[in-house]
């Protein structure tokens, strides 16, 4: 297996159109710009960012290494990952604010980091044949005045790019979903997605602490989370029960999708502009 090159730093300018409907909730004229984190201090921010959703927001607690600064969501995954941002750009300056993220992990550095986040939710055995190609997705959140649409299209657009430019057709990830009523609706979602998403029994996986949906309800009408409706529109597959994360207190849903199960729409838009 090659080894994958750090990113390149493609920047892009969101559309008009996405700015136009950005315009409720962000500052007034604001451009969303996105880019690779360069230096650690700009990875920093990524992980104040997501302390700020996943801890103020969400409540979750987190467990960070020995010497972590306060008020950042670290792990000993990151040092290994390419650190995805947007910012919000005030007119007249020249930078802003990291308003959204997400982390990636190639095949190269899951060899240095001795796996995948993922593998500590779940057992990974029948996704062996796919991990030469194959990038981990996580850590991914925007910040709450900024979830029209705009941000995380410009996160996607350039993953699609990264995934291109390097010959990855895989991705994978676990898409939390919200246990604050108990767990009834993410039981409820996966019973609804298992008859509709899920992907071949040869990559199917086994979470490490399931979700006890047998103890739940599974009958709500549950409406897939943003996230992961879009994740679905683009062919991501099911690959499993949910585990219970206990510190973040989610159920994590194992998503998979392949470049090669793209709607031609998406294809156009995120990989093949032209």
């Amino acid at each position: 297996m090659r080894d994958i090159p750090s990113p390149t730093l493609p920047i892009a300018e969101l559309s008009h159109a996405a700015t136009q409907a950005n315009r409720q909730t962000a500052p007034p004229r604001a451009r969303l710009l996105v880019q690779w984190a360069r230096h650690e201090d700009e990875v920093r921010e990524a992980q104040r960012l997501r302390y700020e959703v996943f801890v103020n927001e969400m409540g979750a607690r987190l467990n960070p290494p020995q010497g972590a600064p306060a008020a950042h969501d670290i792990d000993a995954f990151d040092p290994f990952c390419e650190h995805l941002l947007v910012r919000a750009i005030e007119p007249g300056e020249r930078s802003g604010p990291v308003i959204g993220t997400y982390r990636v992990l190639t095949p190269t550095a899951a060899r240095r980091a001795g796996g995948l986040y993922s593998e500590t939710e779940f057992d990974l055995t029948r996704l062996r044949g796919l991990r030469e190609q194959m990038v981990e997705l996580g850590r991914s959140c925007v910040h709450p005045a900024h979830r029209s649409g705009g941000a995380i299209m410009l996160l996607w657009g350039a993953l699609a790019e990264f995934m291109h430019r390097n010959r990855l057709d895989t991705m994978v990830g676990c898409a939390s979903i919200s246990m604050r009523d108990g767990g009834h609706y993410a039981a409820s979602l996966w019973q609804q997605l298992s008859q509709t998403h899920m992907a071949g029994i040869e990559h199917q996986v086994r979470p490490r602490l399931p979700l006890p949906v047998d103890e739940l309800r599974q009958d709500l009408a549950a409406e897939p989370p943003p996230l992961i409706k879009g994740y679905l529109r683009c062919g991501a597959k099911v690959l499993g029960a949910p585990a219970w994360d206990p510190d973040f207190n989610t159920a994590d849903l194992p998503l998979l999708m392949r470049i090669a199960d793209l709607p031609e729409r998406y294809r156009r838009h995120f990989i093949d502009p032209s």
